[in-house]
């Protein structure tokens, strides 16, 4: 097929180019073979985009198509969960509930042996993979991430672990952002925005809420947008919330309310209260699920592990039924007004009118669904902790509203309920935003955006007295691997050290004497000399140009003086894989201006100078910030 090369082609024929080229692909000249053909047409391809589409408007199409296949995977995802607990619940019957006891761990049974055997890869954690594909792996996810957590996570959650499909399908968005992007050739700058794309889709996708999918990229995964960055976020959530809808066929929001209880100014107070409760909540859950993970990891045989936390998760399922799943039924009950049905099931049900009874089980519930999802994913499951703060939130909201209810307070639950979901996750991702417009999307309008925006701020305002960075976070920062929006630090993170370091001095060597030394001086344009030793490489010292201006002029001690009594030891040696953050560290506490870098073996490999460093950063500064 000729491609056609005049400038009037029209941007929007891109799709159908494409159209043709796959039918000449498949249907033309099949005396060439698969391989041969696809080599062609893809360079062709490649070259006609570069051609007649500018970068700026191919972005905007790649969204586009983000969008759509982030909005298909999303409902593929939740199609499946259904269809596995529908299968599930078919097993069982309500007034027995011992199948709680094995149902849960033959789902991670048969989700941990896709992940070990046939994916081969871990797929947990899906959101921090995100955060680490683009603070150290120049945006790029595995193309087994468009699909494998889908299949993980469906068997999992569809038989009863108790996590949530959120986690998953971002990072299942975000693969499909990411190679995409990496399939045109297109370079990190996009690479990491498409990602953002695929992430803003999927939770649009998820929850019908296209405003929260955006402010969740913006908040947790972004390290810096411009105004030009953000309209490719929208065109994604908004497509893809499209998709969820049209496919589902339901045009209402999750948790749809068509009465709400209106704002009162003297329910403030209460708000305030609510949010930090939320705030101390959000802080137990995030250090709670950090320790327990951390704790239960130290079970080094996978097996063991997957027995001691299978039969551990079936058994907190058993005596708390509404741990069982994602949890989306019982916080619809909690809506709703119908916590005594959060009592089917289990051993408290004939005292579930009883005020401590209701206290005591949604209490400890609430407490105990971060031992349980931690369970769920240490023993080979897939989710994530997405749905459970939802959970935990709904449940903090409705204790705090029935004991103040018990005190005379007249306190609507499901405001309450509402505001404890957006508080959890403002606490627990660091997501304000995401929590405030999620919260308000879920529920079909906006008349609870006060309450929600007094609890959420409140609550993160708590935690972030005691806990820094998110859940999904924390991981990384302790090894100093996070790329946050700290703009600074995020761009020094983004440096490695053969970006900086400097190979062209000149090394000496102890035997040799000044004269030598002058010599060297003489054809060299730097000041600084390492002196290394002959036989094995490794560094021994440096000599400066400083150090020899004195004598360096008089031949009578050229064979005098050896180097070995000349040179002096660095002011630090840097580890060629120190990160740079720690690298500006070492020239701070210092005051040097150019360090020796060695392998771990002491072997001289360059070195480091202040102004690489600057100048590296003000590149990496301009191309990140660039509209």
């Amino acid at each position: 097929m000729k491609i056609i090369k005049t400038k009037s082609v029209s941007d929007c024929f891109f799709v159908i180019v494409l159209f043709f080229y796959i039918f000449e692909f498949f249907f033309l000249k099949p005396e060439m073979s698969i391989k041969d053909r696809y080599n062609t047409y893809y360079t062709s391809l490649l070259t006609w985009r570069e051609q007649h589409i500018n970068e700026n408007t191919f972005i905007i199409i790649l969204s586009l198509f983000v969008g759509i296949l982030s909005g298909m995977a999303a409902y593929i995802m939740k199609y499946f969960i259904h269809l596995v607990q529908d299968f599930v619940v078919g097993l069982t019957e309500d007034s027995v509930n011992f199948w709680y006891l094995g149902l849960p761990m033959l789902g991670i049974f048969i989700a941990a042996i896709f992940v070990r055997y046939i994916v081969k890869d871990d797929i947990s954690h899906g959101v921090t993979k995100i955060l680490y594909a683009i603070s150290q792996h120049k945006a790029i996810i595995k193309l087994h991430n468009t699909w494998s957590s889908i299949v993980a996570s469906s068997l999992t959650i569809g038989f009863g672990g108790s996590v949530g499909p959120e986690a998953p399908i971002v990072l299942t968005g975000s693969a499909i952002g990411s190679n995409l992007g990496r399939y045109f050739k297109l370079d990190q700058k996009i690479l990491m925005l498409l990602i953002g794309c695929g992430a803003s889709g999927a939770i649009a996708g998820v929850f019908k809420a296209p405003i929260a999918g955006v402010a969740f990229t913006l908040e947790v995964l972004m390290l810096d947008l411009t105004m030009a960055s953000v309209s490719p976020l929208i065109i994604s959530a908004v497509t893809s919330a499209a998709i969820s809808y049209f496919l589902t066929g339901d045009h209402h929001a999750i948790f749809y309310m068509e009465t709400l209880e209106p704002f009162a100014l003297e329910r403030i107070p209460f708000l305030v209260i609510l949010g930090v409760v939320c705030g101390l909540m959000s802080l137990y859950f995030v250090r709670s699920t950090n320790w327990f993970e951390t704790t239960f990891k130290k079970i080094e045989n996978f097996w063991i592990r997957f027995v001691v936390g299978g039969v551990s998760l079936g058994m907190l399922i058993f005596f708390f039924p509404p741990l069982y799943g994602e949890g989306y039924d019982s916080i619809t009950a909690l809506l709703q007004g119908n916590f005594e049905s959060l009592f089917s099931q289990s051993l408290l049900f004939d005292y579930r009118s009883e005020v401590w009874a209701v206290i005591l089980f949604v209490g400890l519930i609430a407490f105990i669904k971060v031992f349980a999802s931690v369970l769920t994913n240490g023993s080979g499951g897939t989710g994530g902790l997405f749905a459970p703060s939802l959970f935990v939130g709904a449940l903090t909201g409705f204790i705090v509203a029935f004991v103040l209810k018990q005190c005379g307070v007249d306190i609507p639950f499901t405001n309450f309920a509402f505001a404890g979901m957006a508080g959890l996750m403002s606490g627990v991702m660091h997501a304000p935003l995401t929590g405030i417009f999620l919260i308000a999307e879920l529920t079909g309008g906006y008349s609870l955006f006060m309450t929600l925006m007094i609890v959420s701020v409140i609550s993160y305002l708590t935690i972030i007295v005691f806990e820094p960075h998110s859940i999904y976070a924390m991981r990384l920062a302790k090894k100093g691997e996070l790329l946050t929006h700290n703009k600074d630090r995020g761009v020094l993170i983004i440096l490695k050290m053969e970006n900086v370091i400097e190979t062209d001095l000149t090394p000496v060597f102890p035997d040799m004497s000044l004269g030598d030394l002058v010599n060297t001086i003489s054809n060299s344009t730097r000041n600084i000399y390492p002196v290394i030793d002959r036989e094995n490489g490794k560094l021994l010292g440096v000599i400066t140009l400083d150090d020899v201006r004195n004598i360096m002029f008089r031949s009578d001690l050229y064979e005098r003086f050896k180097i070995r009594k000349l040179m002096v030891a660095p002011h630090a040696k840097i580890l060629y894989d120190t990160p740079m953050e720690k690298v500006m560290d070492i020239f701070e506490h210092t005051g040097a201006w150019n360090l020796p870098v060695i392998d771990e073996n002491g072997i001289y490999k360059g070195f480091v100078s202040k102004s690489k460093i600057f100048n590296s950063y003000r590149k990496v500064l301009v191309h990140y910030s660039h509209d």
